[in-house]
């Protein structure tokens, strides 16, 4: 098959070929119809992820079609249009049996724990407890920036953040995984702010329904103007990028009893920020992480989607080929497009 791999960290990777997987006894292959460019995967080639062994294969945000199955699989067949969280359950453990997949003991992460979707194929282990079935009427580069983003976003938004109607949400970072939490949020009728330093990303996030909007690179104190638009802090706020500074003043422009989900990962010189602990305790504050989604919770997801509430489609930006993925890879520290870059060209 041909693939990007790298065998050095922080060193450029190559496209290559590489043997075709096969499928586990409990797991499927997928042939990729498209596979999203995400900042996690920059973290992977950074070297930001003890589980990745060199050579490596990136990627996690997929979609394709069922290639081959193996034989103790019962619920998928050849040809069966397919996404997969980026976290899958062993369906061994503990959480696993609780329906928590996402912090499952043994978990597996294509892209992370073994070799990943900026291929031609990919294998998924313990299908029949990780695989969604796609609707005929989503298109593969919609379906894989569901992956990781959206799904994320959705659950860090409607299970951990536990929305309401009328609440106000703050989100900081508005690329993939912000944009879609302003747009969850606002169809579950949160009002939204939404807080970047690009005004591009900012007129998008009011596009797709931001109540209003702060340029952090033009205001002095960014808690003190979300204080001001929601009238006493945000009810939810949300660190979308993964940033000391997005994670400080998400705690901190909470009202009282008010919730910061981390959804950006913070990792090597960023993995201990600075947080203001006395306020946690004095405003009674709740600080969650979010982990992606189980594969058993797209249905609520999808249903939205099908329903007209929810357009991820709206979400993609660019989309190139796997070639083009090496430069979109490295630069994705330094520059994000407006919406999630897609691959769809193998």
């Amino acid at each position: 098959m041909k693939a990007v791999l790298f065998e050095r960290f922080a060193q450029a990777p190559q496209i290559a070929t590489l043997p075709d997987p096969s499928p586990a006894a409990h797991g499927v292959v997928i042939k990729v119809e498209a596979t999203g460019v995400c900042r996690s995967d920059w973290h992977g080639w950074m070297g930001h992820d003890p589980d990745i062994e060199l050579p490596h294969v990136p990627g996690h945000e997929l979609a394709g079609t069922v290639e081959a199955v193996g034989k103790d699989v019962q619920r998928w067949k050849v040809g069966d249009r397919v996404t997969v969280p980026f976290v899958g359950g062993c369906g061994s453990c503990p959480e696993c049996h609780a329906g928590q997949q996402q912090v499952c003991h043994n978990q597996f992460q294509p892209g992370f724990t073994h070799w990943g979707s900026f291929a031609e194929f990919v294998a998924i282990h313990q299908a029949d407890l990780n695989l969604v079935a796609l609707p005929e009427t989503m298109d593969f580069v919609t379906a894989a920036s569901l992956g990781c983003r959206f799904a994320t976003s959705f659950r860090a938004v409607v299970d951990q953040g536990r929305v309401s109607a009328g609440q106000w949400v703050c989100v900081h970072g508005c690329g993939g995984v912000g944009l879609s939490a302003i747009m969850i949020a606002s169809a579950l009728g949160a009002n939204v702010v939404a807080v970047d330093i690009a005004e591009d990303k900012l007129a998008l996030a009011r596009e797709l329904g931001a109540t209003a909007t702060v340029n952090a690179g033009m205001v002095a104190d960014v808690a003190e103007a979300v204080f001001d638009i929601t009238n006493g802090g945000a009810h939810l706020s949300l660190d979308a990028l993964g940033h000391p500074e997005t994670c400080f003043n998400s705690i901190h422009n909470l009202r009282r009893r008010g919730r910061h989900v981390q959804i950006g990962l913070m990792l090597a010189e960023h993995s201990t920020p600075q947080i203001p602990m006395a306020r946690v305790i004095a405003h009674e504050l709740e600080i969650l992480g979010s982990h992606g989604m189980q594969a058993h919770r797209y249905d609520a997801m999808l249903a939205m989607i099908q329903a007209g509430k929810l357009a991820p489609e709206r979400l993609v930006g660019q989309q190139i080929s796997l070639e083009e993925s090496i430069e979109a890879l490295m630069a994705m520290d330094r520059f994000q497009s407006v919406g999630a870059t897609v691959i769809n060209r193998f």
